[in-house]
């Protein structure tokens, strides 16, 4: 038997955990198959409703508390609830900026797996952040990110962060993510 590299196990994997978690959260009655769990052929599409509440519930999305907000086909929406120990100052009522690119690089990466329909891995290499006013005070900050377009070896999104108003928002970001596992460069180098 063959072997795969890793990356191109995730998505069934990933697809068997949302169907164990769903399974565990139907209180005996009949399961719903929803998002990654809808069929367990060999490319589930990927569902940010059914699986963010799995990748942001450990480290440090977990410890922020992000929440899935809303999605469309190449965007997805985050919710970070405000909190007292996520001020930035003493003294300050204002959300320290920190929380706010950790929602923007989590919402990212679920638009980008959203936009490609399906689980693959990525890592960021360049998440600008060009903050526009502080958020207001006890209100939760949205992140929104679209992924406009991916190529083989990367994926490029752009979004804001508001405070319940897009037209007035907290922050807006730029950022190219590498894709991990993409398929292998087979082109010869001159010259070899």
């Amino acid at each position: 038997m063959a072997t795969r590299p890793l990356a191109t196990h995730l998505p069934a994997r990933l697809a068997t955990l949302a169907l164990t978690i769903e399974l565990k959260h139907c209180n005996g009655q009949e399961p719903k198959a929803i998002g990654l769990a809808q069929t367990m052929s060999d490319q589930p599409k990927f569902d940010p409703r059914t699986a963010t509440p799995f990748l942001t519930s450990r480290g440090h999305s977990g410890w922020l508390g992000l929440r899935y907000s809303d999605h469309g086909d190449d965007w997805v929406e985050l919710e970070l609830p405000w909190r007292e120990d996520l001020l930035g100052e003493a003294g300050q009522r204002v959300l320290a900026s920190g929380p706010i690119l950790s929602l923007m690089d989590m919402a990212s990466g679920l638009a980008i797996w959203k936009a490609m329909d399906r689980f693959e891995p990525v890592a960021t290499l360049d998440l600008r952040v060009d903050y526009v006013r502080p958020a207001r005070e006890k209100a939760p900050v949205f992140g929104r990110s679209q992924c406009y377009r991916v190529t083989r070896s990367a994926a490029f999104v752009r979004g804001l962060a508001h405070d319940g108003d897009a037209s007035d928002p907290v922050a807006h970001i730029q950022a190219v993510f590498m894709k991990i596992g993409a398929s292998k460069d087979t082109r010869e180098v001159p010259g070899e």
